[in-house]
């Protein structure tokens, strides 16, 4: 596998983990979802996860963190607005 096609399966990895860890920070109350750690690990984990799903040509799950990046960053802004 050349370089590019590691890195952007371990972003993709990065993404997977990131969004396992927002889920378990909220479900065990670590953090709140206002919190913007929360929408921070769901943004790049979802971008994380659309880059390699991209890269491989899969598309379903690459619409679906599309849009979950789309709502962890509208979240960010109105957070931050």
């Amino acid at each position: 596998m050349r370089m590019k096609g590691k890195f952007i399966e371990l972003f993709g990895w990065y993404g997977t983990c990131a969004i396992i860890l927002a889920y378990a920070s909220i479900s065990f109350n670590y953090i709140s979802p206002t919190d913007p750690t929360y929408q921070l690990l769901n943004l790049t984990g979802a971008l994380g996860i659309v880059m390699e799903t991209l890269y491989k040509k899969d598309y379903q799950p690459a619409v679906l963190n599309i849009i979950w990046a789309v709502v962890g960053l509208i979240a960010l802004i109105k957070m931050f607005s």
